[in-house]
């Protein structure tokens, strides 16, 4: 191997050696060619294979739009061709979403069903043919059904039998389903589910009826069969009518209240109460009014209503007038033939007599409006009640303190709401809810006092709580300014009795400083030999050296004995 790479390399570099430079641009230019050829097989054959949902593209936008936001909410991972085809990532997660989005009814609108089901194989006859269509079928929806989430197995059987020259003696098509459904599930018990696998069914086979249509689980209990549901049916209606008029009554009793707070505060409004009857029921009312035609119609801007009316036009009128005056004569017939005349008329014959008659025709034309309308639901009955408590006042002395009545409380004043700002409020919420005298509505407002004993008794023990601190608070400023001021006096009683004794002190200092002084100058006039001791030699010693200091640094002396004046 070693020795024919060798080989390989030699050709080469021998032909790249003796080779032009056209040449040379050729092989590097197939080499190129390979390298990309290469890359470009492995990028595709690496690409992840998807399965479409559907066979058909999806022209509408709205509907791919709901079809791609459906599946993700799956938390499935979908895409779209350029040609409009949802694809996922492989067939079984296929199946899955077109078995939901058949039970919820987001096909589009326009695509065959039966491009989910189609499969092209090799047949020699009909009757094969339609063998392996009905085969392919039945696994197809077999297939489906497995795929939903609440089924763990299930088993189809579809039977289509062979038509008939005549619709009557066709047999219809028939379908059974047994499913086993996963642990936890609901949809034994979930009709919507339940008829989404009969969507399924329907899609799926031609001709299938509902009620040819049989699902049962795997203890043999039929699923489909609704007619029992009309009760749960029933209930559920109430369940969600009666949701209804709760979110009414709620909705007029948040603005209701929300507009009375604001008006009167939060406190003094709290209990509002609205009951509203609501007729459920569907209705088809057809009235038909007659009314006035206008002549001429309402000057705009006018005070006064100067438009003519008319209760009818004439349209057509026919008068028509008939005379006569003679004998009245009966014929018989023919001479020798009895007539046919009645005797009652016979009677009358050869009679002289006079008649008049006269008719008139008179076409009026009215305006008619004629106006069919269906009503569902309307509201029957509104009642509004509401209660609003006064305000409640302290009562002050002359000298603008809260009067105390003997148990300790504070006495109040309670001041009811005015009836005319209660015959407001009533007509602004008449107003708020669309009051109606006809149909029986009541809305009553009231002013009852609250009970405020619990929040009276509050406001008393905070206010007492604070009169108390207030007290203890100046008490306790009254000691402190007592202790300041005493402290104060102490301090100086302190410093001048300090001073005094420090003046005695300086004094008897002076004093036995002269005596010293004295003594010395006495013995130095006398020649004597006096002895200093090694205190008084030190002192002596530290008062030069503060006397030559003052003397060298005058500035520093008075800085030093300002602070010691500032300190005393």
């Amino acid at each position: 191997m070693n020795e024919f790479l060798k080989r390989v390399l030699a050709r080469i570099t021998n032909f790249w050696s003796k080779g032009s430079m056209l040449q040379r641009i050729v092989l590097v230019g197939i080499v190129f060619a390979v390298i990309a050829g290469i890359f470009a097989l492995t990028k595709v054959s690496s690409a992840p294979t998807m399965a479409p949902v559907f066979d058909a593209p999806i022209r509408d936008e709205v509907a791919l739009d709901r079809i791609v936001l459906r599946i993700n909410q799956e938390g499935v991972k979908s895409a779209v061709t350029p040609a409009g085809i949802v694809q996922v990532p492989d067939e079984r997660t296929a199946r899955r979403m077109r078995s939901i989005l058949i039970r919820e009814d987001l096909v589009p609108s326009g695509m065959d069903p039966w491009a989910i089901f189609d499969r092209e194989r090799w047949t020699i006859t009909d009757f094969e043919r339609n063998v392996n269509l009905q085969r392919a079928i039945q696994q197809m929806v077999t297939d489906h059904i497995k795929a939903l989430d609440d089924v763990d197995d299930a088993n189809v059987t579809i039977v289509a039998p062979e038509r008939e020259l005549f619709r009557s003696d066709q047999n219809p098509v028939t379908a059974s389903v047994i499913i086993t459904p996963r642990p936890g599930s609901d949809i034994t018990a979930n009709r919507k589910k339940i008829e989404g696998v009969q969507k399924i069914l329907k899609f799926a086979v031609e001709g299938l009826l509902d009620d040819n249509i049989v699902i049962t689980d795997q203890a043999g209990i039929v699923l489909n069969d609704f007619t029992g549901m009309a009760a749960i049916d029933r209930i559920n209606i109430i369940d969600k009518e009666n949701k209804l008029i709760q979110a009414l009554e709620a909705k007029y009793r948040a603005i209701i209240l929300t507009a009375l707070q604001k008006t009167f505060t939060e406190d003094r409004v709290r209990d509002l109460n609205i009951k509203i009857d609501m007729d459920m029921s569907k209705k088809a009312i057809d009235t038909e009014e007659f009314f006035p035609i206008t002549i001429k119609p309402r000057t705009p801007g006018l005070p006064y209503d100067d438009s003519e009316l008319a209760r009818s036009i004439t349209r057509s009128e026919s008068n028509s007038d008939t005379r006569w005056e003679g004998t009245g004569y009966n014929p018989e017939g023919p001479a020798g033939v009895e007539g046919q005349t009645p005797p009652a008329f016979k009677d009358m014959s050869n009679l002289y007599g006079r008649m008049t008659q006269e008719t008139k025709t008179h076409n009026e034309e009215i305006n008619r409006k004629t106006t069919l309308e269906e009503r569902s639901p309307q509201i029957d009955r509104a009642t509004v009640s509401v209660n609003i408590d006064g305000k409640w006042k302290w009562k002050y002395d002359e000298k603008g303190r809260p009067v105390m009545l003997a148990d300790g409380s504070i006495d109040r004043e309670y001041t009811p709401i005015p009836p005319e700002q209660l015959r407001s409020t009533q007509l602004w919420i008449q107003n708020a809810v669309g009051y109606n005298a006809a149909r029986g509505d009541s809305v009553t407002v009231q002013n009852i006092p609250f009970d405020r004993t619990r929040q009276f008794s509050d406001e008393d023990a905070a206010y007492l709580r604070k009169k108390q601190i207030q007290t203890t608070v100046m008490i306790f400023h009254l000691g402190l300014t007592i202790l300041l001021v005493s402290f104060i006096i102490f301090r100086l009683i302190s410093k001048e009795l300090e001073r005094r004794r420090r003046l005695a002190e300086d004094e008897r200092a002076r004093r036995e400083q002269a005596i010293r002084e004295s003594a010395i100058a006495t013995a130095e006039e006398e020649g004597v030999d006096v002895s200093i001791s090694v205190e008084e030699r030190a002192r002596m010693e530290l008062l030069e050296s503060v006397t030559n200091m003052a003397k060298e640094h005058p500035e520093d002396c008075a800085q030093l004995i300002r602070t010691w004046l500032l300190e005393e």
